[in-house]
């Protein structure tokens, strides 16, 4: 899954960066609020974490902009900022959740995972239905009988795949939402985790349209 990080704390920015990217989280980060509007412009992001003291534009200034221009993606705010108008400002703009600065790495994760339910309008761990399902907490899929743990890629694939059932995603869209800024891919990397994934849960798993991308089905997965 694709984060984007705006922080600029020169101390706190590395850290979360390392921490996130070791829940194999990909991660794009920026130190000031103009560099995190170009960003969100340009990127499909699974969730955006938002300080609000920034420099060149402020964060509620930058989550004003997000939400004005119609982008859904959850953001999180991340701030030292304890006072009750400024939490309150941040909500009514369109901020997922609000966390206060400093705070423990297990916590943010934990929330980024329920900010992502509550996207995919869940209120338990599991999107998708009995026939086919994925654990945003335990990073399993189960289809049809089924059941393995994904690796971090594919946990990421599959996540994008069931957040829009039956939406069709490109190549292009696919690889956005998987890799950070400056990750060299392969012209293959797609290819080669649906692969993966069919591997172990069969083909009908996930859907080719040909010269469009790929799909998946919340009906019954054993048809094709």
């Amino acid at each position: 899954m694709r984060v984007l990080l705006v922080e600029d704390d020169l101390q706190i920015g590395p850290s979360l960066l390392h921490a996130l990217q070791d829940a194999d989280y990909s991660v794009d980060w920026v130190r000031d609020g103009a560099s995190g509007w170009r960003a969100i412009s340009s990127a499909e992001y699974t969730v955006a974490l938002l300080d609000l003291g920034l420099p060149k534009m402020s964060g509620i200034e930058l989550l004003r902009m997000i939400r004005t221009n119609g982008n859904p993606v959850p953001v999180l705010i991340l701030t030292a900022r304890e006072d009750l108008d400024t939490r309150v400002e941040g909500l009514d703009l369109g901020a997922d959740d609000y966390m206060l600065k400093p705070f423990q790495v297990p916590e943010l994760l934990a929330r980024i995972r329920a900010v992502l339910r509550r996207k995919a309008g869940y209120a338990v761990s599991c999107l998708g239905n009995e026939t086919l399902n994925l654990n945003i907490d335990t990073r399993t899929l189960n289809c049809n009988g089924v059941s393995s743990v994904l690796s971090a890629r594919e946990f990421a694939l599959m996540l994008a795949l069931l957040e829009r059932p039956g939406t069709i995603l490109s190549r292009e869209q696919l690889e956005d939402k998987l890799y950070s800024w400056g990750k060299e891919v392969e012209s293959n990397a797609v290819d080669v985790l649906i692969h993966s994934v069919r591997k172990k849960f069969g083909a009908s798993v996930i859907r080719n349209v040909r010269g469009l991308g790929w799909t998946v089905s919340l009906n019954d997965s054993s048809k094709t």
